[in-house]
Order: structure tokens, then sequence, then C-alpha cells
């Protein structure tokens, strides 16, 4: 168990509200769906692998409350308060066809209160998807950013109270948005997977403020955006290192290192705060760690809004500077 990991510690439910979770069949994500669950809320939970999302949901509606709870509190909570609801969506990521499927089939829930971009890969040998971009990039940060325009109009039409949650991580501080090189043809073959990684979550942060800016601005109230760093966590995302890190890193990271390494349930604590807590009712662009407001790179509106525009260009959406009419754009060009 790390030093130190902050826990929400808010009594918010969410009974009537629908959250979705990408990536939400293991780690962070899963914990994540639990945690609302126990307070109430329809959860979806948006993955690739359906079969495994399936079993992730059996486990948290056998195990609903997390494991810090005492056992009178499970039974006083379960007396006081109903369980929410559990469903799957699929969702790839790393295919825009997908991203437009399952977004059309979340339209026609009646609405969208928390979306949790949660899905991600991290230093995955070098790949392009069949979409034409750099996997991590795509899985990381542009799959989100298309799946977040196309729900926006639900999220307006649920308001007040929703919240959209970007994970990112503090490694973004290493990174760079190689805008003439986007999907490192250029880079050395070894370090394309962490410039890779860096990038796409310093790209999430960006996004965050960019958006929030945006929303601001059209005057679109009550949607906030949050990005935030878990921490470091124990999951399937070092599943790869042995190729990409060095030979054993694996090893090192489950049974050398793991004492300071949080779990999933610890590392899930930032996110649910972002989502529920009443404080960060009040603040959005912002970015979160250990529950609470921490610096990120420092990194200025230029820079967001040029992300933001390249990444319309690499979509091939219409920039428009009306943020209501851009979105109605975008809605119409997928829904073919």
């Amino acid at each position: 168990m790390p030093i130190f990991s902050a826990w929400c510690t808010s009594k918010t439910r969410l009974d009537g509200k629908i959250a979705v979770i990408t990536g939400a069949n293991t780690g962070i994500g899963k914990e994540t769906a639990r945690d609302f669950y126990r307070r109430g809320a329809r959860v979806i939970l948006a993955c690739r692998n359906v079969e495994k999302a399936k079993a992730a949901i059996e486990d948290i509606k056998c195990n609903p409350f997390p494991s810090y709870f005492s056992n009178s509190r499970k039974m006083q909570t379960a007396d006081k308060n109903g369980l929410g609801d559990l469903e799957v969506y699929s969702l790839d990521l790393c295919n825009f066809k997908s991203v437009k499927e399952c977004a059309k089939k979340l339209m026609k829930e009646p609405a969208i209160h928390i979306l949790v971009n949660n899905a991600g890969i991290m230093f995955t040998p070098y790949q392009i998807t069949e979409d034409g971009f750099e996997i991590q990039l795509q899985s990381n940060y542009l799959g989100h950013f298309l799946l977040t325009l196309l729900l926006l109009p639900k999220m307006q039409s649920s308001t007040p109270g929703c919240r959209i949650i970007n994970v990112s991580s503090r490694a973004h501080i290493f990174g760079k948005i190689h805008f003439s090189d986007i999907n490192l043809k250029k880079s050395w073959w070894y370090i394309r997977p962490w410039k890779a990684y860096f990038q796409s979550k310093l790209a999430n942060i960006l996004f965050t403020k960019e958006l929030a800016r945006r929303l601001k601005e059209a005057k679109i109230n009550g949607i906030n955006v949050y990005s935030l760093h878990p921490g470091v966590i124990k999951t399937e995302l070092s599943r790869e290192f042995d190729s990409t890190v060095m030979p054993g890193a694996t090893f090192i990271i489950n049974y050398i290192i793991w004492p300071f390494i949080k779990n999933a349930e610890q590392g899930a604590q930032t996110t649910i705060y972002c989502a529920i807590d009443e404080k960060t009712a009040n603040e959005t662009g912002l970015h979160y760690s250990e529950c609470c407001v921490t610096s990120s790179k420092d990194v200025n509106d230029q820079e967001a809004e040029d992300l933001w525009n390249y990444t319309c260009f690499l979509l091939r959406l219409e920039i428009n500077k009306n943020f209501s009419t851009f979105l109605e754009t975008v809605s119409r060009q997928f829904d073919k």
C-alpha cells in the first residue's frame, strides 16, 4: 500500500443518474463502476471486451461494497439505500465506427449525467489503427474526443449537474504534441511507445482545458469537465512492459515495488471525487490528484486551442466558432 492515498469521503447518492464509463471491465474503471452502482446509479460499462465486462458486472453485483467498508456499514447502507443498475455497451475506441455506433445507442438513453473517459493503454508496441492513427493516441485521446462530442447534446439535455472526467496521468509532464509527426513515424522505434503515451496523456489535459473554455463561451451551463492523475496503480496496463520497457519490468512492478503502488480501488478515488463530490460541482477545466486540485504541466490556452483544431482536422470535423452549431454539425456528420 502506498504511503499516502486519499479517499473520496462524499456520501452523495446517484439515484436516478446515468453514468457511462469507458474501459470499466477492469482496474480503476471497474472500481468506479462499483462505487457508482453502490450509490444507486445506472452504470453503463462501455468496453471493447463485452464478455469480460459481463463478468465484471457479475462481480460487482456479488460484491457491491468496497473492501474498506465495515460489515456494519455495509448493512446500514444496504438497509437505507438501494443499489443501481449495470449494463454493457460495446465500444472499441480504436475504431471510429465502433465509437459512432456506441454513441448512437447511448443517445437513446433518457439521460447521461456522468461520462468517465477512463479506458486507456500504456507503452504498447507501435501500431497504426485501421483509422490511420498510432494506437495509444486513438485509444487514449482521439476515441474519447469523438465520443464526448457525440454525447454532448444528450448531456446538454440532462443538465444541470453533468460531469465529464478525463483520466490522464502525471506522465503528461514528459509529453509533447507532435503536430508535424502525430503518429511518431519519424521517432526511433524503441522510444515510440513512451512518446506516444506521454503525448496522449498531455492531449487529455489540453482537451479538458479547451472543452471547458468552449462550453463556458457558448454559455452551456451545467456540464463541468475534469482531468486527473489517478496515481501509480497495479493494473493490467503493465502487461506489455516486458517488450516495451525492459525484460522483467512486469515482474518488478508486480512483486518488488508493489508495496508503493496503489490497488485499483485506491486508484479510483480521484475519479470518483471528480464525478460526485459537492466541492467539485463548482469547478471545471482543472486537473486533480489525490482528491484535490493540483498543478499540471504549464499549458497555455493557445496550445489547447491548436490541439482542438488539429484534432478536428484529423477527424475531418468542420470547425465552427459557434460551439452549439459545431456540435450539431458533428452529430449530423456521424449520423449516417
